[in-house]
C-alpha cells in the first residue's frame, strides 16, 4: 500500500509544468493584489499579477508583457526576488513561479481582464484568500514588510 507521500511524489512527477512570472507591484508601502474573476479557474482567489511564459521568453520579459496586458502598466524597474514551485493536486499541474519586486512603473493599473485590484499592506494581504502558490510569499511579505523592496 502506497503512502500519501508516495502518491504525492508520483502525482508531481506526472503533472504538467507551467512557468509563470509574477510581480509584486509596490506603491507607497502597499503591494497590488488581484482577485480572479468569479466563474473562471480559481475564481475569487487573490494573486499577484502576472502570467505564463511563452516559448523562448525570459521571466522578466513575460512579467513586462503580462503586466502591460493585464494592468496596462509599463514596468520600469523590477528586481528578481525568488522562484517557487507549487503542485496543485486537484488539477495535476505544477507551477513554477518567478517573483519580481516591481518598484517603478508607468501608467495607472487598471483591471483589463475583469479582475478586482486592491493595494494592500503586507500584513493586510494575509487576510485575503490568496492562491495556494502565493501563500508562502504572502507570509514572507508579512514578516519582512516593505523592507524587501
Amino acid at each position: 500500500m502506497k503512502t500519501d507521500a508516495a502518491r504525492t511524489a508520483e502525482g508531481r512527477a506526472r503533472s504538467a509544468h507551467v512557468e509563470v512570472a509574477a510581480g509584486i507591484v509596490w506603491r507607497a508601502g502597499r503591494c497590488l493584489a488581484a482577485c480572479r474573476p468569479e466563474g473562471g479557474v480559481l475564481g475569487g482567489c487573490w494573486e499577484f499579477p502576472g502570467g505564463k511564459l511563452e516559448p523562448g521568453e525570459s521571466p522578466l520579459d513575460a512579467l513586462k508583457r503580462e503586466l502591460a496586458e493585464e494592468l496596462g502598466i509599463g514596468v520600469r524597474a523590477a528586481r528578481f526576488w525568488q522562484s517557487l514551485e507549487h503542485w496543485y493536486p486537484e488539477t495535476g499541474l505544477t507551477v513554477r513561479l518567478h517573483f519580481f519586486h516591481v518598484t517603478d512603473f508607468a501608467g495607472e493599473p487598471c483591471a483589463a481582464e475583469g479582475q478586482v485590484l486592491r493595494w494592500v499592506r503586507p500584513e493586510e494581504a494575509a487576510h485575503l484568500d490568496f492562491l495556494a502558490a502565493d501563500r508562502e510569499v504572502v507570509a514572507q511579505l508579512r514578516e519582512a514588510g516593505a523592507a524587501l523592496v
